[in-house]
């Protein structure tokens, strides 16, 4: 058994994984470090902080009033996730960077919605 299927799947699982591990990375930060405490990890370079975001990308829109927030935050999730989708279908005959770039974004774009 070859060709686009097979590949489809493998972008598929690389997708997966990578939402398992981002919940797994949220849940294990929210139960283990307090809100606004950090933990470092590599010390002087590089730590993690508890925070929680309700806008987009580094806070961008956490402090509109608006109630279409939500809503528009959702909406520009979803149509990347088909953007992604489409671009990933259409090159997932084989196996590429291009390919497993794409299923991460796939995979990071679910677990952030």
């Amino acid at each position: 058994m070859s060709g686009p299927h097979v590949m489809r799947k493998y972008h598929l699982f690389i997708a997966l994984v990578v939402v398992a591990f981002d919940r797994l990375a949220k849940l294990s930060i929210e139960s283990r470090v307090s809100l606004h405490d950090s933990i470092s990890i590599i010390p002087g370079f590089f730590k993690i902080t508890h925070v929680e975001n309700t806008g987009a990308a580094f806070g961008l829109f956490a402090d509109s009033p608006s109630e279409w927030k939500i809503a528009v935050l959702i909406l520009f999730s979803l149509i990347t996730l088909l953007i992604v989708s489409a671009l990933l279908w259409k090159n997932s005959h084989v196996m590429t960077t291009t390919g497993v770039g794409l299923a991460l974004i796939l995979g990071g774009a679910l677990g952030n919605l």
